[in-house]
């Protein structure tokens, strides 16, 4: 049957939830590193190509420089010396590289005296370092001339001559326009290689990103392929990476939590509508029969009375039943006091106690659990109250919570005629009592499924003596840290 479904309110697009992909995360945390890393590569790649360059044509600066110094001619010694220069230009045009750079030179003498070349070069203001980068006395560096950047040699040159003796300072300036090009050709030529590298790098981790993740999307596409009452384990085929076995695994326990909380509501809608049919068919016919006349009215509403009440605790203990296995899959647990708990029983059933004027005992010590109040309150009720229904008239009936180091033990103990064997064995068995006039058989099976969400141990027998049945015995012994998770439910 289609029912008419009611629209959801839209989203607007900044309220929509942001989906994370797994595949884009990976290749983001291992492309991200990678591009960092070519980025960082490539930068000093091209400072150390770009060193090279300026170290190879700075040494062509120093030989231009040099010739330059190997015809200066001098005359006179020390402070008293004359330098003269007769450096044609064309002896420079040996170093100019493919036309594509000029060469600019000045000679003076250690005072700035121009003496040959270009008197707009900006004369050196410099140092030599004490460890020059060739054997001898040069300085380099960037300057300006006529509004072109240039690279400068300053060398500091001695002058000898059979007449005199004095030093130089040559300065050979560079324009740019080569070591810019080879520049601009080494920056290219390393982007395209790192640029090649990266897209093989993508390439590569794409591939093994996607076959790493295809399991993934193989165990959605079974899980969407299955029908909605499909609950049967996930089969891990023997190639199934050892990083999924614990989502399989975990799938799996899901899968049979659901299957027997699937089976749990099918039992309880089963034996609800097995169970409720009786006590509603006999007050059919009790109001019927008030109808006609055939009984009292008095009788009548008594009859409908008891059947509507058996009805009611019928109903009352089997939604108990459903609502233990409720709790049992919540994980909400807290400190509880069983010793306040038995106590609050034995007040709310004491008009119980007193219609059959039992001799009631309590001995009890202080003992804390942690579980859900519901579940002991339940459970210590249902035992009370059992023990009260069975026990005779004027019979004692004694209730003891004691504990016993880490653990606590709740025993019942009555003087009532006992039970047979056989139905001994089914007690806990939803439905099945010893007296279904005034039990609905669901008492005990509510505390079996208790004690068993508790991680506790139930224990019902009859009490000996001399061979004799003396009495009837419920024993609940807790243990530490015993309470299941509620994946360790019971299938």
């Amino acid at each position: 049957m289609w029912r008419k479904l009611s629209k959801a309110p839209s989203r607007a697009p900044s309220q929509l939830p942001r989906i994370r992909s797994l595949r884009r995360s990976l290749l983001l945390g291992i492309l991200l590193p990678v591009v960092v890393f070519i980025i960082y590569n490539t930068s000093s790649l091209y400072r150390q190509s770009l060193q090279a360059v300026n170290t190879a044509y700075d040494r062509s600066l120093l030989a231009s420089a040099k010739v330059i110094g190997e015809q200066l001619t001098v005359s006179g010694y020390d402070e008293l010396a004359i330098v003269d220069s007769a450096v044609p230009y064309s002896a420079l045009e040996a170093f100019e590289a493919d036309n594509q750079s000029r060469l600019f030179y000045r000679v003076s003498n250690m005072s700035g005296e121009l003496i040959g070349g270009f008197a707009e070069l900006p004369i050196w203001r410099g140092r030599i370092a004490q460890q020059p980068p060739y054997a001898a006395l040069v300085d380099f560096y960037n300057a300006e001339f006529r509004g072109m950047p240039v690279r400068m040699a300053a060398l500091l040159q001695p002058v000898a001559s059979a007449t005199g003796r004095g030093m130089a300072l040559i300065q050979v300036a560079e324009t740019l326009e080569i070591r810019e090009s080879l520049a601009r050709d080494v920056l290219w030529g390393t982007l395209v290689q790192q640029a090649l590298l990266f897209c093989c790098i993508a390439l590569v981790v794409v591939v093994v990103v996607r076959r790493a993740t295809l399991p993934i999307l193989q165990l959605s596409e079974q899980l969407n392929a299955r029908s909605d009452h499909a609950l049967e384990p996930l089969k891990t085929p023997l190639d199934t990476p050892s990083e999924m076995l614990p989502l399989v695994d975990a799938t799996n326990r899901v899968m049979a939590r659901l299957a027997h909380l699937v089976q749990h509501q099918k039992r309880f809608v089963r034996d609800a509508s097995h169970q409720l049919r009786t006590p509603l068919a006999v007050l059919k016919v009790q109001v019927q029969s008030a109808q006609r006349g055939d009984v009292e009215p008095e009788q009548a509403l008594s009859e409908i009375a008891a059947t509507v009440n058996r009805a009611t605790l019928l109903a009352n203990q089997m939604l108990s039943l459903a609502k233990v296995e409720q709790l049992h899959q919540s994980e909400h647990i807290q400190t509880v006091s069983l010793t306040a708990i038995v106590r609050d029983m034995v007040i709310e059933l004491s008009p119980l106690l007193a219609d059959k004027n039992l001799q009631f005992e309590l001995q009890s010590e202080e003992v804390l659990l942690p579980s859900h109040p519901w579940m002991l309150r339940e459970l210590v009720r249902n035992l009370l109250h059992n023990a009260i229904q069975h026990s005779p008239p004027n019979a004692p009936l004694l209730l003891q919570l004691a504990q016993q180091g880490p653990s606590a033990t709740l025993r019942i103990s009555d003087w009532g005629p006992g039970v047979s064997a056989e139905m001994q064995a089914r007690l806990t068995e939803p439905f099945v009592s010893g007296n279904l006039r005034d039990g609905s058989g669901l008492g005990l099976a509510i505390c079996h499924s208790i004690v068993t969400a508790l991680g506790a141990q139930l224990s019902l027998h009859n009490r000996l003596h001399h061979g004799l049945v003396q009495g009837f015995d419920a024993v609940v012994e807790f243990k530490p840290n015993a309470l299941p998770l509620a994946e360790d439910a019971p299938h």
